[in-house]
Order: structure tokens, then C-alpha cells, then sequence
């Protein structure tokens, strides 16, 4: 069964650049099918917001709200997907997700989904 842990840092300030990184156990990103590696964040007391994503392939989509801040990448060797938020701003504090998806969009949130990982934008 595929697992999916996000990391990065907890607190960041205002301006700079987040970078969260997603493991995935269980599945090989470069083999085990075609998925869609997503990243998915949801803000204190708002829904969730599909971010974007990178298809196995390697073709990326983004969230056209957020798509001139957003980058993801892929690191086959080390079976993760990478996500950068850059000129980050107190509205982008909230739960990060990573999660794999047989399409793009927000998806049921299940076992294809990591636990979250609470980001805090603040000086």
C-alpha cells in the first residue's frame, strides 16, 4: 500500500520561499503507473485547494491562481515530489498535502493521501 509523507519547515517568513518535499513508500513514482503527484493545502477554517501537479511523465499542471508562484519537480532516484511556494504571505499559512491521484483535482482524501504538514507563514 503507497504511503506519503510530506516534510519541510514549520515557520516560514514572509517573502521567502517554502519548499516541501513528499516521500512516497509503497509505489515507484518512475514505475508503478500512471499518477498524478499532487500537492493539495487547506488555510485555518477554509477548504481545500488544489495546488497542482506532476504526472509521472513529468508534465506539470498548476492552479492558475497560484501558477506564477508554484513549482513542482520530481526526484525519481528518490522516489519524492517537490513543491516551491515562493513570495510566500500570511494567507499561504495552512495544512500542506501531498497525494497521488488517478486525476487532476481535488481528490477524496484517503489512504493516497499524506498526514499533512502545518506550515505557518510569519515573521
Amino acid at each position: 500500500q503507497v504511503q506519503l509523507q510530506e516534510s519541510g519547515p514549520g515557520l516560514v517568513k514572509p517573502s521567502q520561499t517554502l519548499f516541501l518535499t513528499c516521500t512516497v513508500s509503497g509505489d515507484s513514482i518512475e514505475t508503478g503507473g500512471y499518477y498524478y503527484w499532487t500537492w493539495i493545502r487547506q488555510p485555518p477554517g477554509k477548504g481545500l485547494e488544489w495546488m497542482g501537479a506532476i504526472g509521472t511523465d513529468a508534465s506539470i499542471f498548476y492552479n492558475p491562481s497560484l501558477k506564477s508562484r508554484t513549482s513542482i519537480s520530481i526526484d525519481t532516484s528518490r522516489n519524492q515530489f517537490t513543491l516551491q511556494l515562493r513570495s510566500v504571505a500570511p494567507e499561504d499559512t495552512g495544512v500542506y498535502y501531498c497525494a497521488r491521484a488517478d486525476r487532476l483535482g481535488l481528490t477524496p482524501k484517503d489512504d493516497n493521501w499524506g498526514q499533512g504538514t502545518q506550515v505557518t507563514v510569519s515573521s
